[in-house]
């Protein structure tokens, strides 16, 4: 099934998606919905459909700009689910969020054929973890839609992603990686500004992979030449640097890559922990925006 273009009212025109409607002012704060039993950080808290709904409002009400719903977990080693049982998953929540959370709903998914569902349900955004790789009919389905496409790189797939990842220079081969990819969106007719750009933290890198791709975010920021995604939350390199074996327990870690992603370049931050974001962004931006007064 292919949606139609449509006007959405978030950051549409002529039924296109831009990213600039989110980030254009400001870093953008992604809050994280998992429809999954199996998620890293919170597998099984939100597989229930109401309660999912209910934890992407308060995500809403603490700031979220945009609301990422997955029903596939994306962990290491995490086994895939069919077509029919992420769209289980996932389109009940997708279509609730869409009618009352009055921010852009993301679906996190690898498959054309959910992500259709979800577009049709009233989602904006697919963020595709395989850049468009897993499903041939993926980039035709958004570029259709019109919707916004985030681009993520990621070594392999979730069950063997961490086997042994090697880089002959991680930011130069993931930045390679990610231009090849925006191109392929493009060339299927997806909008330059729909186009988002995730370096895939944690996908398929060691601890110091993870490190220096944070370290030298700004050097794939300038190559992308989207805006740029990051997502630390929670992850194990925060964990292995901090000595925090429990990811619930990394939000003030997550919040450090947070501050320092958004001053390096990227312009949307995908948490858990929404509240603490909200309130990092607000305070920088504040202070970038006093800084450009005082030097003028």
């Amino acid at each position: 099934m292919t949606p139609k273009r449509r006007e959405t009212g978030h950051g549409t025109l002529r039924g296109v998606f831009k990213w600039s409607s989110l980030c254009g002012a400001r870093p953008a704060v992604m809050g994280v919905v998992n429809v999954t039993p199996d998620s890293f950080s919170d597998g099984g808290e939100f597989l229930d459909p109401d309660r999912a709904v209910a934890h992407g409002l308060a995500l809403v009400a603490e700031g979220a700009d945009v609301l990422d719903v997955g029903g596939e977990s994306t962990r290491p080693g995490a086994q895939a689910v069919s077509e029919d049982e992420e769209r289980a998953r996932v389109l009940d929540v997708v279509r609730a969020l869409a009618a009352s959370a009055a921010v852009p709903i993301s679906v996190d998914t690898t498959k054309a054929s959910v992500a259709a569902d979800a577009l049709d349900a009233g989602a904006s955004v697919v963020n595709d973890v395989s850049a468009g790789r897993g499903d041939p009919a993926m980039l035709a389905t958004v570029a259709d839609a019109g919707a916004g496409f985030v681009v993520m790189h990621m070594h392999g797939e979730p069950r063997t992603m961490q086997r042994d990842p090697r880089y002959d220079d991680v930011v130069n081969d993931v930045a390679d990686f990610l231009v090849s990819r925006l191109d392929a969106a493009r060339v299927a007719g997806i909008h330059h500004e729909s186009l988002c750009a995730d370096p895939g933290i944690g996908f398929g890198k060691t601890v110091h992979h993870n490190l220096e791709l944070v370290a030298r975010l700004r050097e794939l920021a300038d190559r992308v030449d989207v805006p740029v995604l990051v997502g630390t939350s929670r992850k194990t390199f925060i964990g292995w640097v901090t000595d925090v074996s429990q990811p619930s327990a990394r939000d003030d870690g997550t919040l450090a890559t947070t501050v320092w992603a958004i001053e390096h370049g990227a312009s949307v931050v995908r948490v858990h922990a929404v509240r603490q974001a909200v309130e990092a962004v607000r305070l920088l931006t504040t202070m970038q925006q006093l800084d450009v007064k005082a030097v003028a």
